[in-house]
Parts: structure tokens; C-alpha cells; sequence
């Protein structure tokens, strides 16, 4: 009896703390950060993308300006556009603003993250430690959720 009474007042606790340890979204001032995420490399790589989503729900502009990620030395902000049939790829150096009510999703073929002469091959299933850097609402600390190599916004699991 004291078993079962153990199990039903663990399960829901164990439940919660599941699901807590599982949400792959941050916040900082008010800047929501939603599933950040990469794709696995192949071995011999020497860059990777990273991926998200940032909602700001506050009344002032912010700008993504930096970050850091322990799978490379080099942290950049992309973004990828058509230009006379031709995909073109360009740094952002003013990095990517987020106006207020806006939501800017960085994902491939679009603004990306790019992780530049990363040490090791990124392996589905594993997480990728991180920092982005935000103008005004400063450093938060993140991990990139690695997806399949090819994975996209849709296929890549964001409904965890």
C-alpha cells in the first residue's frame, strides 16, 4: 500500500521534471528564445548551422549581435537570399534586429548561425552548448538541439 501510494505521489512530480528538463526554449528581458537547434555533420566538416526562433514580446527593439557556441571558435550571423537566380550568402556584421511583436525564425535557406571551424562532428541526438548575445537584453545561455543531417524547421523535431 505504502508502495503504491509512493508511486502515485512520485509519477506526477517525476512527470513535471521530465517535461521541464525537456523544454528547449529560454527567455531573457523580453526575448523568447524557441528550440534552438543544428544539423548533424559529416565527418571532415569544418562548419555547422545553428537555428531558432526569437519572439519579442516587448515594446523596444533588440538585435542579435554575437554569441558563442562550444562546437567552434567562430560564431557568425548569416543570412541566405536569391539574387538573379543565385543563392547568396552574406555575414550580417550589425548583426539581425527583432522589432517589437516580431518574431524572426533563423532557419536554413534563410538568417542562420553559422559555427565556423567547428572541433568535432555535431551527432544527431546530442546537445551543443551555447550563449547568444542580445543588444539591450544582454547574454543567455543555450543549447542546440543536434537534428539529422537535412533536417528542416519541420522535420527537425520542434514539437518535443
Amino acid at each position: 500500500m505504502k508502495s503504491l501510494l509512493l508511486a502515485i505521489v512520485v509519477a506526477p512530480v517525476l512527470a513535471i521534471a521530465a517535461g521541464a528538463a525537456s523544454a528547449h526554449d529560454y527567455k531573457i528581458g523580453s526575448l523568447e528564445i524557441q528550440h534552438p537547434w543544428s544539423r548533424a555533420t559529416p565527418k571532415g566538416a569544418t562548419v555547422a548551422g545553428g537555428y531558432l526562433k526569437i519572439v519579442n514580446n516587448g515594446t523596444t527593439p533588440d538585435r542579435l549581435v554575437g554569441g558563442s557556441t562550444e562546437a567552434a571558435p567562430k560564431f557568425e550571423i548569416h543570412e541566405m537570399s536569391m539574387e538573379g537566380g543565385v543563392m547568396k550568402m552574406r555575414m550580417l556584421p550589425k548583426g539581425l534586429e527583432i522589432k517589437p511583436g516580431q518574431t524572426v525564425e533563423l532557419k536554413p535557406g534563410g538568417y542562420h548561425l553559422m559555427f565556423v571551424g567547428i572541433t568535432a562532428p555535431l551527432e544527431q541526438g546530442k546537445r551543443v552548448k551555447g550563449t547568444l548575445e542580445f543588444e539591450k537584453a544582454g547574454k543567455v545561455e543555450v543549447e542546440y538541439a543536434v537534428e539529422a543531417i537535412g533536417a528542416t524547421p519541420r522535420a527537425g523535431g520542434h514539437n518535443h
